[in-house]
């Protein structure tokens, strides 16, 4: 109930978020343009697209001209110009201009809801592996309990002739030692406590798995732009080529003026140039918009013809010949424009003659205050750290080693990884990875996973969505689009990747926590089932009362593992859950049963009551309990030893006061000095069982690799 209510919540919020994102159209119908609802529209109607639009549906331009931005598509930042004939994909925005298109592929067709349904073709992995292993344990220990039970009682009303009251009350207690009775509520209530703990550093968990996904990954996949830096742009320098600069920079921001292009690149020069009203505005002949193309913009003045865009598009054979004034900023992290003069007449807005550069332009995104802080973080805890970009290698691996990501000098150009099995060799060889494609992260994160990496894949575009839903944690920005944050497991509200270490830490805590706790459950469990499979064998009487275990249970077991499990702990998650937690439940299990077994022994040898019998039992059980709880919660510290003495007096003054309830009796002196002798053995016998224990589990591991 308590996970249903969690996962509710976030499902409500990321609702209200997807509000933002669901538009309503124009649509040209019958000659008239109405206002329609995106899910009312058909293929062929002709819509009407201007700034600031999402492109719901994909279209061909029929008439105007756009800009648009597809970062959110193909990862570049760059604005895109679409005239008549082209065609504008769904999930990209409009930054500028005004146009009339007519739809070709709607609702389920279009490019960004066939990349969100071959996500959800994508097996993704509901249940943490925690959650897994709790589920499995469950369900062996619930295919056990009737044959057990239905066996256990047969043998004692049956077999060893006890009545019918006497059969029930030990089939019962045997069966409540087999249940883990607080086991899922103590997972549950971690993970939701977590829930609300990062719900204050406004982390939102879509999934309640993805506080323990994130906490086992050993491989982080993040991207350039929101993660490593901001999403701001801003100028870094203005170079000069020419000696005039002063006319450089006036021709410069006559063209910013002039310019239609309104996107984030253009209104970075224009806050770095121009501070104030140019005087007198040039006269445009004509304007030719930046095109993804040609990779530049040009305007055409009276004064001169003007060219802004790539050094490698607009100088080309002079390319080599100016490429030292750019180079080093290009190779330490800066995007580089250049501004240039063309001496054409007429000017076509085609260079076909060498035009001569005056300006270079650097551009950068600024890193984070604390993405270095972050990283570093993620080193120290043994998380290697990917960085897959659409970008520029070169630009991103500057970018990378300035936020100091180790290894971030090793980076390849995806578009030379055009195989799988290249892919594979890349992952492990490579930090930083540039002009990636949406189907090749998906790749980059299966090559990953098959290596046996737990893989978590950060992500604001529909570019990332096939490789977040592959991932066994996906990380979404509050920013990014709202599919990706509808699939994705922990959403960052405010879009601060800061937050990262503090998920990672919350979830270790949980993680841990309950592992130890489950430990604790499953002590009683097998030796509940042991004792009742070896009753049912050798015809004994189940020894203790559904009394005895409960009150065995609440303080060895119950109260300490609902306090440890909100007690902070940041060790790293070793292991996986289900074999940690047996190897530290079968040896305290297999204790108890020898214990009880030879405290039944001696019952026959010195004609101990049954109530003696089952008073020295619960003694010692406590002990291994107790014992086991030190164990787990090492290094002890001040609350830590307050939690078991509480524990300790909680259960000497429960069967003091309380003994005839739980049918508690005086023992003689002989029962006494046994009880004393073997409590004395039982550490020694726990640590040669845990010995054990380990020999078998290596035994197992170095057989199963091997066939």
């Amino acid at each position: 109930m308590i996970g249903i209510v969690q996962e509710l919540r976030a499902r409500k919020i990321l609702s209200n978020m997807q509000l933002l994102h669901h538009y309503t159209a124009i649509a040209v119908r019958d000659g008239k343009e109405i206002q329609l609802e995106t899910k009312d529209l058909v293929q062929d109607d002709i819509v009407l697209f201007s700034a600031g639009d999402q492109i719901y549906a994909d279209a061909k331009i029929v008439s105007g001209e756009l800009k648009v931005n597809e970062s959110q598509l193909t990862g570049e930042a760059d604005e895109i110009a679409k005239q008549i004939s082209d065609t504008v994909m769904s999930g990209s925005f409009v930054v500028s201009g005004k146009a009339y298109a007519r739809l070709e592929k709607v609702g389920d067709e279009s490019y960004i809801n066939q990349l969100t349904l071959k996500a959800k073709e994508v097996s993704g992995k509901e249940e943490s592996e925690m959650v897994r292993s709790v589920n499995n344990l469950v369900k062996v220990i619930g295919f056990l309990i009737i044959p057990l039970g239905l066996l256990l009682f047969f043998q004692s009303y049956v077999t060893n002739h006890e009545s019918f009251q006497v059969s029930i009350v030990s089939t019962v207690g045997a069966i409540i030692g087999m249940i883990p009775e607080g086991l899922y509520l103590l997972m549950t209530l971690a993970l939701a406590l977590g829930s609300a703990s990062l719900a204050r550093q406004q982390v939102l968990l879509n999934s309640m798995k993805g506080i323990e996904s994130l906490s086992r990954v050993d491989v982080l996949c993040v991207d350039k732009t929101g993660t490593i830096t901001e999403n701001t742009m801003k100028v870094a320098q203005v170079l000069s080529v020419q000696q005039d600069k002063n006319a450089s920079q006036e021709a410069l921001k006559q063209y910013l003026v002039a310019s239609p292009d309104e996107n984030e690149t253009i209104a970075a020069i224009r806050d770095f140039l121009v501070s104030e009203v140019v005087e007198k505005a040039w006269t445009v002949v004509k304007t030719f918009p930046f095109s993804s193309k040609t990779k530049f913009g040009a305007i055409s003045f009276k004064e001169g013809n003007f060219i802004l865009g790539t050094p490698e598009f607009v100088l080309k054979e002079k390319l080599e010949e100016y490429r030292s004034y750019f180079q080093q900023y290009a190779e330490s992290g800066s995007r580089v424009l250049v501004f240039a003069e063309s001496k054409d007449q007429p000017f076509t807005g085609d260079l076909t003659q060498t035009v001569e550069p005056l300006l270079f332009i650097l551009l950068e995104n600024p890193i984070r205050e604390n993405a270095a802080e972050t990283f570093s973080y993620f080193d120290v805890q043994g998380v290697e750290v990917k960085v897959i970009s659409g970008d520029n290698p070169v630009t991103v691996a500057a970018v990378a080693t300035k936020a100091e990501i180790p290894h971030a000098e090793n980076y390849v150009d995806a578009q030379n990884l055009d195989t799988d099995e290249k892919i594979t060799q890349a992952v492990e060889k490579y930090t930083v990875f540039g002009r990636v494609t949406p189907q090749q992260k998906q790749k980059l994160v299966q090559a990953l996973q098959a290596n046996q990496h737990k893989v978590a894949m950060t992500g604001d575009g529909v570019n990332d969505i096939l490789a977040m839903k592959t991932a066994d944690c996906s990380i979404a920005m509050e920013s990014g689009n709202g599919a990706t944050k509808q699939i994705a497991q922990v959403v960052l509200l405010d879009s601060d990747f800061s937050h990262m270490p503090h998920i990672v830490t919350e979830g270790r805590r949980v993680v841990n926590n309950i592992q130890r706790s489950a430990s604790l459950f499953l002590v009683k469990n097998i030796f509940s089932i042991s004792l009742a499979i070896l009753s049912s064998l050798f015809t004994f009487t189940y020894p203790l009362q559904a009394s005895q275990v409960s009150l065995i249970s609440a303080f060895t077991i119950g109260i300490p593992g609902f306090m440890l499990a909100l007690e902070p702990n940041k060790q790293r998650i070793r292991g996986r859950f289900i074999r940690t937690v047996l190897q530290n439940a079968i040896p305290a299990a297999f204790v108890d049963l020898l214990a009880v077994l030879i405290v039944m022994a001696c019952g026959r040898i010195f004609r101990l009551s049954t109530q003696e019998v089952a008073t020295s039992s619960v003694i010692l059980l406590a002990v291994v309990g107790f014992i086991i709880i030190i164990k787990l919660i090492q290094p002890l510290n001040r609350m830590k030893t307050i939690v078991v003495l509480f524990n300790i007096i909680g259960l000497v003054i429960s069967g003091l006061l309380f003994h005839s309830i739980f049918l508690l009796s005086k023992i003689s002196p002989i029962t006494i000095i046994l009880t004393v002798i073997l409590s004395l053995m039982l550490e020694s016998l726990m640590r040669l069982f845990q010995f054990i224990t380990n020999k078998l589990f290596a035994l197992f591991d170095k057989f199963s690799t091997k066939y």
